[in-house]
C-alpha cells in the first residue's frame, strides 16, 4: 500500500532536518497530525495559541534549527502571521505550514476561506499546493527559499489533499545548503583602503552580520584605532572582552554609541541594517558592507556600499591596511562609555523598595545569577530596554527578542522554542506584564512538556515603553496601567512553581531557588514604574517635556503616584 500525501510531507520535513512542528491540530491539520504520530520522527508541539507555535519555531530557528509551525484553514494560520512577520524580519529560516479549505470549496466564499496573498509580506515563497504532484516540489522550494534567503517560506495546501495518495514519481530534492562566499571585487576593496589609510578618524558600527565575525571585526578596530559600536542583535557578539567596545546607540544605547557612529570622518557600518536613520545622521561618510545588496544605502546616503560577507571581506581589506597610530578618537568613545558603564552600575546596585524594586537592579541580578551558557528571551518594551543595558556576554550565551519587528509576547513563546531546541541550556525569559498577560495561556504548554522555563515577569503594572513614547510627545500616557492578576498564582494553577516578589532584600534568594529548580518557575517581581529610561545622552528638551508629562499625569493622581514620579525625576536629573 502507497503513501498518502500527509505521510509524505512528513518524510521530507524528517529528511530537511525539521524536528518539530508547532501548532493547533484540527480540520484540515488533522491527517497531516495523525501521520506524525504514527511516523514517530517528528514531535508535534501542541501550543494554545497559534501565533506562540510562530514564536517558538522562530526561537529554535535562531538558534541554528529549521523552524516549523502550522496552522489550520482560515483562523489558524491567520494566528501565525504576526511571528512569521517577525522571524522573516529578524533573517532565520523558518517553515510555515497553512493548511485551507477543500480544494473544492475555493472561490466560494466557503467557511474559514481566506486570501493566502496575506502571507506575501512575511514570507520569500508563498505557493498553495492543490495535487499530489505539487506539493513535494512546493515544499522543497519552500524550504529552499527559507534556508537559503534566510527568512519564512510558506507552503500552503487545500484540506483534502492530505489524505489524497502520493505521487511517488513526482519530482522531489533535498534540501541543499550551498555556502557561497561572498567579497567584493578587488578594486572596491582597493578603493576603500585607500580611503580609510587616508582618515583621521574611523568609527566601527557592528550589526547581525558581525555574528560570525567578531575576530575580524576586532582586528579591524585595532588596525584602525577604531571604536566598535553594535546593534542589539550584535551585542552578545562584540561586547565581551573587547576593549574597542563602546555599546549602542539609538534609545538603548549610550553617548558613547552615539559618538562612535556621529563624530568620525567616516563610519563603517558592517553587516547592520538599523532601522532609525535619525540616530545615523551626521557628516561622516557611511561606508557600508552588506551580504544583502538591496540593503545598501536604504537607512542613509553611502559613500560607497559594497556586497560582501562581513568575516571573508575584512580578511580580504585587512592585509591592504595600514596601521593607525592616532586613537584620539577612540579613547574619548572609550572614556565616554567607562562613564556610562559606572552610571549603569551605580543604578544597578540600588534594589530599590518595598513594591518599588529597581528593574535596573533586577535585571543584573539575573545576569549574574544566570548560568555561563544561558538563552535569553526579552520582550519589547522596558524588558529590551533592561536586557540591553545589563545582560552579559561571553560567547557562550544568547539573547533573542522582537528586535526587528516589535512586537509584544514574544518572549515566553520563543522560551518555548529554545528549551525544546536545547535542552541542554538554561533559559530565561524577561517578561512584560503586558506581554505575559497577552499570551497567557501557552503557560500550560510549558507546563504540558515539562520545560524547565524561567519566567521572571518585571511587573511596573503598566505598558512602560507606551508610557515613554507618549510622556515624550507630552501626552499624557492614558489607557497604559495594567490591572493584573497574581501571575505567581496563575502559574501554580497551570502546574508552574511561582514566586511574588515585593521586598528587594528577597530577590536575589528567590531568583537563586528558582533558577536552580528542575522544572518551570516564574518569578512576579513588582518593579518600579517611575524609573525614567531614558538614555544619558538625551537631549534637555526632550527630557524636559518627559518630566513635565509625567509630573502632570501624576498631579493627577494619588498623593503616593505624586510623591513617587517627583522622588524618581529629580533623583535622575542629579544623576545625569
Amino acid at each position: 500500500m502507497g503513501q498518502i500525501v500527509a505521510e509524505q510531507l512528513v518524510e521530507i520535513l524528517k529528511s530537511a532536518g525539521v524536528r518539530r512542528v508547532y501548532g493547533v491540530t484540527g480540520d484540515s491539520l488533522n491527517y497531516f497530525n495523525d501521520a506524525i504520530r504514527r511516523d514517530g520522527g517528528i514531535d508535534w508541539i501542541h501550543v494554545r495559541h497559534e501565533e506562540v507555535g510562530a514564536y517558538a519555531a522562530m526561537g529554535e530557528s535562531i538558534l541554528g534549527g529549521l523552524g516549523c509551525c502550522a496552522g489550520s484553514s482560515g483562523p489558524g494560520h491567520v494566528h501565525l502571521i504576526n511571528g512569521l512577520y517577525d522571524a522573516h524580519r529578524w533573517g532565520t529560516p523558518m517553515l510555515a505550514l497553512a493548511s485551507t479549505i477543500t480544494s473544492e470549496d475555493y472561490g466560494t466564499e466557503s467557511f474559514q476561506a481566506t486570501d493566502l496573498n496575506m502571507f506575501d509580506g512575511c514570507s520569500y515563497y508563498n505557493e498553495v499546493a492543490v495535487t499530489p504532484q505539487q506539493l513535494p516540489r512546493m515544499l522543497q522550494q519552500a524550504l529552499q527559499y527559507a534556508w537559503n534567503l534566510k527568512g519564512v517560506g510558506v507552503c500552503a495546501f487545500s484540506g483534502d489533499l492530505m489524505r489524497c495518495d502520493a505521487d511517488e514519481e513526482a519530482l522531489r530534492a533535498d534540501l541543499y545548503r550551498p555556502s557561497p562566499v561572498i567579497v567584493p571585487a578587488k578594486e572596491e576593496l582597493q578603493r576603500l583602503a585607500s580611503l580609510l589609510n587616508e582618515c583621521d578618524s574611523v568609527g566601527i558600527y557592528g550589526g547581525a552580520g558581525c555574528v560570525d565575525a567578531r575576530a575580524e571585526v576586532i582586528e579591524l578596530a585595532q588596525k584602525l584605532k577604531a571604536p566598535i559600536a553594535y546593534t542589539l542583535k550584535a551585542k552578545m557578539t562584540l561586547e565581551y572582552d573587547n576593549p574597542y567596545a563602546v555599546g549602542m546607540t539609538g534609545l538603548l544605547g549610550s553617548k558613547a554609541g552615539a559618538r562612535a557612529i556621529t563624530s568620525p570622518q567616516v563610519l563603517l557600518m558592517l553587516g547592520s541594517d538599523f532601522p532609525w536613520k535619525e540616530f545615523l545622521d551626521s557628516s561622516a561618510q557611511v561606508i557600508q558592507i552588506e551580504a544583502k545588496p538591496e540593503r545598501l544605502g536604504r537607512r542613509v546616503a553611502l559613500h560607497m556600499g559594497l556586497c560582501g560577507d562581513i568575516a571573508p571581506t575584512l580578511r580580504a581589506l585587512l592585509p591592504l591596511l595600514k596601521t593607525q597610530e592616532n586613537d584620539a578618537f577612540l579613547k574619548d568613545c572609550l572614556e565616554d562609555f567607562n562613564d556610562v558603564r559606572q552610571d549603569q552600575l551605580s543604578h544597578a546596585s540600588d534594589p530599590g523598595e518595598e513594591n518599588l524594586i529597581k528593574p535596573e537592579y533586577v535585571a543584573a541580578l539575573i545576569d549574574r545569577v544566570a548560568e555561563a551558557n544561558a538563552i535569553f528571551t526579552a520582550d519589547t518594551g522596558m524588558c529590551t530596554v533592561w536586557a540591553a543595558r545589563y545582560l552579559s556576554g561571553n560567547g557562550r550565551r544568547t539573547l533573542m527578542g522582537s528586535f526587528s519587528h516589535g512586537s509584544m509576547a514574544n518572549a515566553m513563546p520563543q522560551a518555548i522554542g529554545a528549551a525544546l531546541h536545547s535542552p541542554d541550556r538554561q533559559v530565561i525569559a524577561l517578561c512584560g506584564d503586558g506581554g505575559i498577560s497577552m499570551l497567557l495561556g501557552d503557560l500550560m504548554t510549558i507546563a504540558q512538556y515539562k520545560l524547565p522555563i524561567k519566567l521572571v515577569i518585571f511587573n511596573n503594572r503598566s505598558l512602560g515603553m507606551v508610557e515613554l513614547e507618549m510622556q515624550v510627545a507630552g501626552l499624557p500616557d492614558w489607557q497604559t496601567k495594567m490591572h493584573n492578576p497574581d501571575f505567581a498564582m496563575v502559574a501554580e494553577a497551570c502546574g508552574i512553581r511561582g514566586y511574588t516578589v515585593t521586598d528587594p532584600a528577597r530577590l536575589e534568594e528567590i531568583l537563586q531557588n528558582a533558577f536552580m529548580h528542575d522544572g518551570p518557575t516564574l518569578v512576579n517581581v513588582f518593579t518600579n514604574p517611575y524609573v525614567p529610561t531614558m538614555p544619558p545622552h538625551t537631549s534637555i528638551g526632550v527630557l524636559s517635556r518627559y518630566i513635565q508629562s509625567q509630573t502632570k499625569l501624576a498631579l493627577g493622581g494619588r498623593i503616593d503616584e505624586v510623591w513617587e514620579a517627583f522622588k524618581t525625576n529629580i533623583k535622575y536629573i542629579r544623576d545625569l
